[in-house]
């Protein structure tokens, strides 16, 4: 098994699942023994220095929290592009990774960064099954991804960029059979 980390999966149309329609996930951890992924594209209504106040001064802080997934809404994670990658808790890409738990925002050098509630999370072979299923396109993430200036167009803008027959799913109704 190759491992997604540092990918981008689009949702197609056959996932029907309503927590992951027409959503962009940035796997940033998988192996033999599951996977876990951010959603880049659900941005909700409170600002992130709001959610966590300790996150004041830091660029990205009055962004929005987004919604990582369903699993544990309630945990906050820190997804920044660092100037030195080193200095994340957990690298995904580049110079993108997460924000240590117990550093001192002001300590740290980031260029940007965006608080997400809760992850994505997939249990041994969950992943691989779903991606047998056609429910998720794979396609090469880009740091800016993750700090996409309208994440409610990720989803179309991946699609045009991973090109060809893909395109034409932009303009496709979430069920076609209603068509």
């Amino acid at each position: 098994m190759d491992s997604l980390q540092g990918k981008l999966l689009v949702s197609s149309p056959a996932l029907h699942d309503p927590n992951f329609r027409k959503t962009v996930v940035l796997i940033a951890h998988h192996d033999d023994e599951g996977a876990m992924g951010l959603v880049l594209s659900r941005p909700s209504e409170v600002a992130a220095v709001d959610a966590v106040p300790a996150l004041e001064g830091l660029p990205g802080a009055s962004d929005p929290v987004f919604v990582g997934g369903p699993v544990q809404p309630e945990a906050f994670m820190v997804l920044a592009e660092f100037n030195d990658v080193d200095d994340a808790a957990a690298p995904i890409m580049d110079r993108l990774g997460f924000m240590p738990a117990e550093s001192e925002p002001e300590d740290l050098s980031i260029s940007r960064m965006r608080l997400f509630a809760g992850y994505s999370g997939w249990g041994v072979g969950q992943l691989e099954a779903e991606l047998e299923e056609f429910s998720w396109i794979v396609v090469d993430a880009l740091t800016d991804d993750a700090f996409a200036d309208d994440p409610d167009e990720l989803w179309r803008t991946v699609l045009h960029r991973k090109g060809g027959p893909f395109e034409l799913m932009v303009d496709m109704p979430f069920d076609p059979g209603l068509n």
